[in-house]
């Protein structure tokens, strides 16, 4: 009697296995959002700052997009939109347009969007900016769960006060002479171990000359495509500090009457020092 239980159990098993198959295969196509929980906010957000690489005038957010059902021999198209009464960035000052159409290549089950920020709105260094983005059903495509395919990117150029800062640059902290330090430096960081101490003064020594001598620093690193342009035409006693490659982030420099000393200028309207 046993041998016929294990018989019809077999013969069950194997028609579950079969109307599952029929059903991963055979399920229409719909497309949503992945993300890497190792990079994102919550489910569906992706951070971006432009914080460590300033002179960056855009970059590319990558979104996965995947897809359930059957794969086919030949191309597929979805389109996207912007959710405008849920986002905080603005096309054009803050991103680039969404394409009419992207591509699902033959033979795969997935694809990216490339999302376009920019960096050339002075205020992402005090705020952050969101775009929401929503996949739209197609003839190729459906989108048969609403909760996966909404993607939130919150991005920013914002520097925040490291707690390695008081301890080798002292009390005063501004965002723009923390951009000075990476962009001088090309670090992001340093520790806080005291035996570190000779090679930590040794890159606040390299910003501390740089403040010194701020038209002595561009002369000698034009690679790095940093120009000082006077405020107004004919002028000394000021100018803007900005890479070529990113000209709408400019830095403040002006010269102090009573030191005769140029200073940078802060986001507090204060000397960097």
């Amino acid at each position: 009697m046993k041998v016929y239980i294990y018989i019809i159990m077999a013969v069950l098993f194997l028609a579950s296995c079969e109307k599952a198959e029929e059903l991963k295969y055979s399920h229409s196509a719909n497309i949503f959002f992945q993300f890497d929980d190792d990079n994102t906010k919550d489910r569906d957000s992706l951070v971006y700052t432009f914080a460590y690489r300033p002179t960056l005038p855009q970059d590319t957010v990558w979104l996965l997009v995947r897809l359930t059902g059957i794969r086919t021999s030949f191309d597929r198209y979805f389109s996207a939109r912007i959710e405008k009464d849920s986002s905080t960035a603005q096309e054009g000052l803050h991103f680039e347009p969404l394409r009419e159409r992207y591509r699902m290549p033959a033979d795969t089950g997935w694809t990216y969007i490339p999302f376009v920020v920019y960096n050339k709105d002075k205020q992402l260094e005090n705020r952050s900016v969101s775009a929401i983005i929503k996949l739209n059903p197609s003839d190729d495509f459906g989108i048969e769960n609403p909760a996966i395919v909404r993607a939130k990117v919150v991005f920013s150029s914002k520097l925040e006060k490291p707690n390695w800062w008081d301890m080798w640059l002292g009390g005063y902290y501004s965002r723009t002479k923390h951009e000075l330090f990476i962009l001088t430096t090309g670090r992001t960081s340093l520790t806080t171990v005291g035996l570190d101490a000779p090679m930590n003064l040794y890159f606040t020594g390299i910003l501390t000359t740089m403040l010194n001598n701020p038209f002595n620093w561009v002369q000698k690193n034009q690679a790095k495509g940093y120009v000082l342009t006077p405020v107004s035409e004919g002028s000394t006693d000021s100018y803007y500090f900005y890479n070529t490659a990113n000209p709408a982030r400019k830095m403040l420099l002006r010269k102090n009457s009573q030191s005769n000393k140029y200073f940078f200028i802060d986001e507090n309207g204060q000397e960097v020092n």
